[in-house]
This record gives structure tokens, C-alpha cells and sequence, in this order.
């Protein structure tokens, strides 16, 4: 049997990201609409990516070393923020965490 396609490899990375945070994973997200977001927690919807390489993703770990957030913004659009989920989990008050 050849190895798991891209679908069953985001799945398990969405049921493992939930566990972490305590949340759940939205039953067929991506799969039809009106299912936004791959995961509900911490009154939030989290969109899951999962990637072996890229150049995004590499640009994304440089700008972090040694950082504990990057805080990036596009004119017009707002402001993304990216940090480590031990850096976030840490953020949290005592009786959200896990």
C-alpha cells in the first residue's frame, strides 16, 4: 500500500494540533462549505497547515530563531502574528492550559 495521501496526513495533523490545545476538530472541514477552520479552540477557529519544506515556511523559521514571535503585516490587510505553540500555550491563563 502506497504511503498516505496529503488528505489523511492534514487530518491527523488537525486531530493532533486539537489534542494539544484541548479543542476539536471540525468534522469535514475543507470538504464542504460553511465549515470554516479546522479546529475549534480556545473560543477561536484554526485553520491547520501541515508542510515538510518551502520557501515560505523556511522564511517563516529564519525570521523566529531565536525569537519568540514574528509579528508580520501587509499594508491594508493587517497584521498576522506566528510564534511557537509552546510560546502561545505559555500565554495562556493557568485553567485553559491542558
Amino acid at each position: 500500500m502506497p504511503g498516505r495521501t496529503a488528505k489523511q496526513k492534514g487530518s491527523a495533523a488537525e486531530r493532533a494540533f486539537a489534542k494539544v490545545i484541548g479543542g476539536v476538530k471540525v468534522p469535514l472541514s475543507g470538504a464542504l462549505e460553511g465549515h470554516p477552520g479546522d479546529v475549534l479552540a480556545l473560543g477561536l477557529t484554526w485553520e491547520v497547515k501541515q508542510r515538510r519544506n518551502g520557501a515560505g515556511w523556511k522564511q517563516l523559521t529564519e525570521w523566529l530563531k531565536g525569537r519568540d514571535a514574528l509579528a508580520l503585516h501587509q499594508p491594508y490587510a493587517g497584521w498576522l502574528v506566528v510564534m511557537p505553540l509552546d510560546t502561545f500555550l505559555n500565554l495562556l491563563p493557568e485553567e485553559q492550559k491542558k
